[in-house]
């Protein structure tokens, strides 16, 4: 009876050991299953999707998007000026994000997306993008000083457009500086494993649920594109649009 249980025991662990790691490679997407109760599906993008056709990404479901604008306190992605006034010819909600540099100064990073993107009216309110880079994942910068830049940066720009902006991050940065010191800010998440509900229901507004999905419309280095989706309703979409 006891070498019974023992083989019963065993096998249960190889096949939960199988499946986490379908889940961590990606081969099994537990999100698909979760997604389809969102009414409100986004992409996010930058110049590595290259060459976009706005009108063919949004025949597709897509109600809202997200474009790389800037990064730090001196590139500009070199696609966001074509793919802003393309998607400006469609009736998707678009809205620009900034990816967070730890080694530039919030003033500094805050000024060149405001001399970027300029005028938001109707657009979606700004998303400051922080998640590690390069040699941060082994050596991440002090809490005190990325929440201080980060504050300030999030500052500048409400001062300038008159909205909270959005926080994206990654669960790693969540826990290691924005859980609990941002809350009045919308947070959007990513996870692509598992639906973020699981464990922080209520806490989220956009989810980033996959960075492999496949559509048609663009031709660039990335075959992949990001999908998210927004909890709650269309015209809670809008209410975050800059007046």
């Amino acid at each position: 009876m006891k070498k019974k249980w023992l083989k019963i025991v065993i096998c249960v662990i190889v096949v939960c050991a199988v499946m986490i790691g379908m889940i961590l490679t990606k081969k099994w997407q537990i999100n698909s299953w979760s997604v389809s109760k969102y009414e409100v599906q986004g992409i996010d993008v930058s110049h590595y999707q290259g060459m976009i056709d706005w009108a063919q990404i949004q025949d597709q479901g897509i109600d809202f998007a997200f474009i790389k604008a800037t990064e730090g306190s001196g590139y500009v992605d070199e696609c966001f000026y074509d793919n802003w006034q393309a998607a400006e010819q469609t009736d998707l909600m678009i809205g620009a994000y900034h990816f967070f540099s730890f080694d530039s100064g919030a003033r500094s990073q805050a000024a060149l997306f405001i001399e970027t993107v300029g005028n938001l009216t109707g657009k979606i309110t700004p998303v400051i993008d922080i998640e590690f880079y390069g040699d941060k994942w082994n050596e991440p910068p002090g809490k005190e000083d990325v929440t201080e830049q980060l504050g300030e940066m999030l500052l500048i720009l409400e001062e300038y457009y008159h909205t909270k902006p959005i926080i994206y991050t990654t669960y790693n940065v969540y826990y290691q500086y924005i859980k609990g010191g941002f809350k009045e800010y919308p947070l959007w998440i990513r996870n692509v494993y598992f639906p973020p509900d699981w464990h922080m229901k209520g806490e989220w507004t956009f989810w980033q649920y996959t960075d492999t999905a496949v559509m048609s419309g663009y031709v660039g280095e990335e075959q992949y594109i990001d999908r998210n989706v927004f909890c709650g309703a269309t015209a809670e979409l809008e209410a975050l649009l800059v007046k």
